[in-house]
């Protein structure tokens, strides 16, 4: 039941990608796919990739050529060598748990004390319109704004949604069009930050991003880079995780354990580009400068079985949908805290599914609708 649950959220998101990315899995470890690129299916070989600084994100068919017309040239997501460790250095310190879990605990008190009211009082609840409302105020607290009411969350997750959908598992760059209105999306998202970041101060991200010593544009770029990659995959992520332990029907498990198996088994960054920037080897096969690579994280997390909840995951496959290496994604500590903040309360409640339906072409499958019940 699990399995077939999460085919039909794969194949309601990607009808055609979906099951050409699991023929791929079939064609061994790496191969070379004409008109795609040098395809990774081995977790070992891609954790290798994704530590070799050869394989760049900021090369022809790398994340650049989607991000950078939108971005500019120097946020994370698009950067590479000694400006790339600079800029996360400075950023570190504010992703820590020590940082992250305040902020998360700060945000969700009043959405997490009313959503476990209404579950405790027999509403069913809509988790997945829930997760949206907290990944959007989370967020919104994030590139700025000290006060996030209902209203404005919501607008937030919309707004990054609205530019995310843009991007399919196909996607080498944006058309004009898009690249237009992701830009308009995003410079409102830079002007939230960079009146968070002239006030100053320690009571904002951005505020603490100046005192030290972040510049105006480094925030905005930061808050760009948060905002588009820190929404979907909390939202999505929590309502499949609490349909992968229900369908599974236990009741006894690890917390942190059961999420990572989560991950695992759903794979929230399904797909990773890279650009060859030097003459080497990916597995068996020979690669020279401009080559794609493709590492379908999807299919290397998958080679590991079956969803089970008590899983420990071998090193090299250990995280492996939040990167590694120098890229391994900063946001990782945040995103934790929100789940666990989250997945406390409502797996408290003990819930049953009373209806599900699965998202339509959207890039990160997930469910459009997840009614959850206290279990009595």
């Amino acid at each position: 039941m699990i399995s077939n649950h999460e085919t039909r959220l794969y194949l309601a998101a990607h009808p055609v990608a979906y099951p050409l990315v699991r023929l791929l899995a079939r064609l061994g470890p790496v191969v070379r796919v004409p008109g795609l690129g040098v395809v990774v299916n081995d977790a070992a070989v891609a954790r290798a990739v994704l530590t070799d600084d050869r394989f760049r994100k900021d090369g022809p068919g790398s994340p650049g050529d989607l991000w950078t017309p939108v971005l500019g040239p120097s946020v994370l997501l698009n950067m590479e060598g000694e400006a790339h460790l600079a800029l996360r250095r400075k950023l570190a310190p504010l992703f820590a748990p020590a940082s992250v879990d305040p902020l998360v605990r700060d945000v969700l008190n009043e959405p997490l004390a009313d959503l476990s009211r209404r579950l405790a009082d027999g509403e069913t609840v809509d988790l997945v319109d829930s997760m949206r409302l907290m990944a959007g105020a989370v967020i919104g607290r994030l590139i700025g704004l000290e006060e996030v009411g209902e209203k404005a969350a919501r607008e937030l997750f919309a707004d990054g949604e609205r530019v995310v959908s843009m991007v399919s598992l196909r996607s080498r760059r944006l058309a004009d069009r898009q690249v237009a209105v992701a830009r308009a999306v995003l410079d409102r998202i830079g002007d939230i930050a960079s009146a968070a970041y002239h006030r100053g101060g320690e009571t904002t991200v951005m505020g603490r991003m100046r005192s030290l010593g972040l510049s105006e544009a480094e925030a905005r770029g930061a808050a760009g880079a948060f905002f588009l990659t820190g929404t979907e995959t909390v939202a999505t992520f929590v309502p499949r995780l609490v349909a992968l332990l229900h369908d599974h029907g236990t009741s006894e498990f690890d917390l942190d354990t059961a999420i990572d198996e989560a991950m695992r088994f759903t794979t929230p960054t399904p797909v990773m580009l890279r650009s060859v920037a030097a003459p080497g080897r990916v597995g068996r096969v020979q690669v020279r400068p401009g080559d794609r690579v493709v590492i379908v994280t999807h299919n290397c997390a998958r080679a590991y079985g079956p969803f089970d909840p008590a899983r420990k995951h071998p090193a090299e496959v250990r995280h492996l949908w939040f990167g590694a290496g120098p890229h391994f994604c900063i946001g990782y500590p945040l995103a934790q805290a929100e789940i666990r903040a989250v997945a406390e309360v409502v797996l408290r409640h003990r819930p049953r599914i009373v209806a599900r339906r699965a998202a339509r072409r959207v890039l990160i499958p997930t469910y459009a609708q997840l009614w959850i019940a206290h279990a009595r």
